[in-house]
């Protein structure tokens, strides 16, 4: 399930805009918005993808360190756990303190 940043309503991990407010999920879903986040933070030198213990092989397989500027989507395109995809995205910082 997709979380809209904007309404906070769950749509499935195959819908492209919410199904409450009609937003674009590749653009206003919560990991969406994170991965922006992280992108523009120059305290951020890469992005972690976690999944949960029991995922699928396709999330398990994707789990890892990334450069920022090439970090796959969330929700995987393919998930097959029967409560979608759980994958989130973790900051890589190269200074904890300012």
């Amino acid at each position: 399930m997709q979380t809209c940043s904007r309404c906070n309503a769950s749509s499935p991990d195959t819908n492209l805009e919410c199904v409450n407010c009609k937003a674009d999920l590749r653009e206003f879903s919560a990991t969406a918005v994170a991965l922006k986040h992280f992108r523009e933070n120059l305290r951020v030198t890469a992005v972690r993808i976690n999944s949960a213990g029991d995922a699928c092989p396709l999330c398990a397989d994707s789990r890892g360190t990334f450069p920022k500027d090439d970090v796959p989507a969330l929700p995987h395109e393919g998930c097959s756990h029967e409560y979608g995809c759980r994958c989130t995205y973790e900051p890589v910082l190269n200074d904890i303190y300012p």
